[in-house]
């Protein structure tokens, strides 16, 4: 296959990372933020790209932030994560996260009113918010009784990439969405055709995933999520054949054992 054809996923915290925190491409993050937040015009003349931790080169790595975190004119803090697989905890890290990067700006002695904004951007590949079918919302300190919102000062906003509607939507947010969820050629030149700046990002998307350093940052961290997960299933596994030995002993039935370890009737009639 020809690869030049291939083209990087968006979706993927390296490429993601390797994208819009890229100084060359400042032009695509600051349409992207304009897209997703409200913040005055202003703030995007000048964006800082801080290091929270960059990548590593993946010799001996062990999955390191690759998020992007930069700050706005005004000394904004903006945190944007990909996080494609969702676990229970997340939404309690997500707060947590935001409320240390509040607490980190104030010493003894400093006054509570220089407390500077803090935005996270979370995309997801999974459903989030269960109990909406919408792709974005934005989350404050709110009275949902009186509709009255007490702070703004921590702002988290969530993209779903999953419920991303297929009648596409005249928003440069869908667009964005669709462009960070492509996986293949054909439907990033869709999105090119969008405006012109939506065609300079996807032509930038093409050149990154041609280039042969960067393929290899994308292939190896794909390696390394494979093998944690790889690790985690096989900890399940085993975790899963301990209960069944162990019902098996109790004298419990082959099905309840099915029901109660998800293991086949071959893999529980096996057991000694």
């Amino acid at each position: 296959m020809d690869m030049m054809k291939i083209v990087l996923p968006v979706k993927s915290d390296v490429v993601f990372r390797l994208f819009f925190a890229d100084e060359r491409n400042i032009e695509f993050l600051t349409l992207f933020l304009k897209a997703v937040l409200r913040l005055s015009e202003d703030e995007y003349e000048e964006i800082e790209i801080l290091d929270p931790h960059l990548l590593r080169e993946f010799d001996g790595d062990k999955m390191g932030i690759v998020d992007v975190k930069l700050r706005t004119k005004s000394k904004k803090t903006v945190h944007i994560e990909i996080q494609l697989e969702v676990n229970p905890e997340f939404k309690d890290r997500i707060i947590y996260y935001d409320a240390k990067l509040i607490t980190e700006q104030i010493k003894s002695g400093d006054n509570f009113g220089d407390i500077k904004k803090v935005v996270s951007i979370i995309i997801t590949d999974e459903t989030l918010i269960k109990e909406s079918l919408y792709y974005h919302h934005r989350f404050t300190f709110y009275d949902c009784e009186t509709d009255v919102e007490l702070s703004d000062l921590i702002e988290i906003h969530t993209l779903e990439l999953n419920k991303l509607p297929d009648n596409e939507e005249d928003t440069d947010l869908y667009y964005w969405g669709r462009f960070i969820a492509a996986d293949t050629e054909e439907e990033l030149d869709v999105i090119a055709k969008r405006s012109p700046q939506f065609r300079k990002a996807v032509v930038k998307l093409k050149e990154l995933s041609a280039d042969e350093k960067a393929r290899d940052l994308y292939e190896r961290r794909e390696k390394a999520r494979r093998d944690i997960v790889s690790h985690i299933n096989y900890a399940k596994k085993e975790r899963s054949v301990d209960i069944a030995r162990n019902a098996k002993e109790m004298g419990m039935t082959i099905e309840t054992i099915m029901k109660l370890t998800g293991l086949s009737q071959e893999e529980i009639k096996a057991l000694t």
